[in-house]
């Protein structure tokens, strides 16, 4: 072997481990972004728990942690609210300024029965910064659809106790309205935090 060859391929295995290092030892926050480019959010016109009508324009210029679930849920959206709610205030307390831009919203995919009283008593069990969203059928299915969130009354029944299948994930949605990343069903408050350390600027 040549003395030239051997120089290059000195020289190419020190830009490998070079490039190895740089992404081993690189900031958290310089990681690609899980959903960038997707199509994940987009308009909504619904109604808070106060009464007010909210658009996806008051989102802009902050985070969102944005959740999809229904009051009457007996297990999976209460602990996956309980866990949001941990992480942000972990987060908020670590970092002040950072929390401070980040907006937790709960969107119901039940609104014949999660009205705005209904939605106000839910959201105080919460953080108290929970922006919590209702409307019309017609409103919540745009909603999902912005969300690409799958959701569908589940068995055939007319009692008022159903139960609703929906796709339980939290999203984090950047400043600009698109979405940034996901976590999934239960995911842990130090998961959250950690999130949220990673991306929010």
């Amino acid at each position: 072997m040549n003395s030239r060859r051997v120089l290059w391929l000195v020289l190419a295995c020190v830009a490998a481990l070079a490039l190895g290092g740089w992404l081993w030892t690189r900031p958290l926050g310089t990681a690609p972004a899980p959903l960038a480019g997707s199509n994940i959010g987009g308009p909504f016109a619904l109604t808070d728990q106060n009464g007010r009508a909210v658009t996806e324009a008051a989102l802009k210029g902050r985070y969102s942690l944005v959740y999809f679930g229904y009051t009457f849920c007996p297990d999976v959206c209460p602990l996956d609210m309980q866990q949001l709610t941990a992480g942000l205030t972990a987060f908020e307390k670590a970092d002040p300024a950072r929390g401070a831009r980040v907006q937790p919203v709960f969107v119901t995919v039940d609104p014949a029965r999660d009205t705005v009283p209904v939605l106000k008593e839910y959201a105080a069990n919460f953080h108290p910064r929970l922006l919590a969203l209702t409307g019309s059928e017609a409103a919540i299915e745009t909603a999902k659809r912005s969300f690409r969130i799958y959701a569908r009354r589940a068995g055939t029944g007319t009692g008022p106790d159903y139960l609703v299948d929906h796709l339980a994930l939290i999203y984090l949605i950047g400043p600009d309205g698109k979405a940034i990343s996901f976590l999934q069903h239960a995911a842990t408050p130090q998961q959250i935090a950690a999130e949220l350390d990673k991306y929010v600027r």
